[in-house]
């Protein structure tokens, strides 16, 4: 993130002049976003049933109004250069470049009318992770031991394993930037034990499971099994002499032996062992293999995989939207995730998995340049009044579209869904009540989510 790469906190004044018209439904965003809670308005949310969460997350925002929101009527200057496709579902349709998951509509939900006031990466990636606002957070403020738990980490912490198998995985990439580390990819105040593993490798480069995974030359289960029961005893006598109690980085170091030592979920880092074919269906690329990876990982027992769709900001298209779009993004997520609803489809796994594909916000309706942002006459800047994200499985009624944007895909023409319903939602699918209590730091009583789930999505 450069020093001219600045966001305002919320809604300012070039973006409301840049989509001023929008105001043909008579209502200001205050008045839009005082709306009806979702709670208040739909129905209690059906039985959940899934057992396990792939997020696709598309770091640096995805532009709605390019993908799955299109205004093919808006004016020029901001209905943009793609042409929109029917899909399977009378009624929807997509953009050009998504013509894969077109076909799947009928697996798909799509809710057009998410919303929430940050308009910079690091605050709106924590709101869409965790489902809270960041605390403390004005602008861009990096992960801390204060930030509320990412959704592995709360699972983590409302219902721990002892199984070896971690709650939650993040690959393939770690959201980072210089020295701002973005939040929402960490437990928070839960503490470093509900932490999900990390994976910071390509799954398309060869060797991958040897990077990543595999033991060192020379080295054994047995082996490495003496070396940490050696290590065990040294640690042991040090903090006997010491002051300082409990070994801080001892549950690190367990999560890792056991991830180490556990045979099937080490064994799912071997993608050698899928087919070419399979693995060709999903893309050859780390889009592709990464999401294959998620469902091995699903499949070994591990209840939440984020992949990250890219590195940090991918998604933010300042310049050259249309050609990124194009050439870079929608095809292989578009490929990916098509390959990976076949797969769990195909293994029974697709009613017992919800599938998320997210970024942290939209981008604006008018294309082009914008004050501070180095917005090229291309590019879209960042846009969190309204904003889309795609659903299936896990018990979602697939074929429909929920919520709406106005005919400029600027603001909520309908009771916008905010970042707690979306956690809720995923809470909720995963058999977890969002309104379960966690505690910080000091011990002080917290919501693991202050949201309602999106009930529609069940078909309720």
């Amino acid at each position: 993130m450069n020093a001219n790469h600045a966001h305002a906190r919320g809604f300012v004044r070039r973006e409301v002049l840049q989509v001023g018209f929008s105001g043909f439904l008579g209502m200001s965003l205050p008045q839009v976003m005082a709306a009806t809670a979702p709670s208040e308005r739909s129905p209690k949310a059906a039985a959940p049933r899934a057992k396990a969460m792939i997020l696709a997350f598309m770091s640096g925002g995805l532009s709605h109004i390019d993908s799955v929101d299109m205004k093919p009527d808006a004016p020029e200057g901001i209905r943009g250069e793609f042409q929109p496709i029917e899909t399977s579902v009378p009624g929807i349709r997509f953009c050009e470049h998504l013509p894969l998951l077109a076909q799947r509509a009928g697996d798909l939900a799509v809710v057009r009318s998410l919303s929430h006031k940050y308009t910079n990466h690091l605050n709106a990636t924590h709101e869409i992770l965790t489902g809270h606002s960041q605390p403390g957070a004005f602008f861009d403020k990096i992960a801390s031991r204060d930030d509320y738990p990412c959704y592995s980490s709360g699972l983590d912490y409302l219902r721990p394993r002892t199984d070896g198998v971690p709650t939650g995985v993040m690959l393939p990439t770690f959201l980072m930037e210089g020295p701002l580390t973005w939040p929402g990819q960490h437990a928070g105040f839960l503490g470093p034990r509900h932490d999900p593993w990390q994976i910071r490798q390509d799954p398309n480069k060869p060797g991958f499971r040897v990077e990543s995974l595999a033991l060192p030359v020379g080295f054994s289960v047995e082996r490495l099994e003496r070396r940490q029961a050696l290590l065990d005893r040294v640690n042991a006598e040090m903090l006997a002499r010491t002051d300082v109690g409990r070994d801080p980085m001892s549950d690190q170091r367990a999560r890792a032996m056991s991830l180490l030592l556990s045979g099937r979920v080490s064994a799912a880092f071997d993608l050698d062992q899928e087919d070419a074919i399979t693995r060709d269906r999903y893309g050859r690329h780390m889009f592709g293999q990464s999401l294959l990876l998620a469902r091995r990982l699903v499949e070994a027992g591990v209840p939440i995989v984020q992949v990250n769709l890219g590195r940090v900001q991918q998604w933010d298209t300042h310049s050259a939207n249309f050609k990124n779009l194009k050439n870079n993004l929608l095809p292989p997520t578009d490929r990916g995730m098509s390959a990976l609803l076949d797969d769990l489809k195909a293994r029974g796994l697709l009613d017992q998995t919800l599938v998320v594909l997210a970024g942290e916000f939209g981008r604006t309706p008018r294309i082009g340049a914008s004050t501070g942002n180095n917005n090229t006459p291309d590019g879209r800047d960042h846009w969190s009044a309204v904003f889309s994200a795609v659903f299936a499985g896990g018990g979602v009624q697939g074929g429909q579209t929920i919520g709406a944007s106005d005919r400029i895909g600027a603001y909520p023409a309908s009771p916008p869904y905010s970042p707690g319903d979306f956690a809720a939602t995923i809470y909720h699918a995963l058999g977890v009540d969002p309104s379960s209590e966690i505690r910080d730091r000091l011990g002080r009583p917290l919501r693991l989510c202050e949201g309602s789930p999106i009930a529609p999505l069940f078909g309720a």
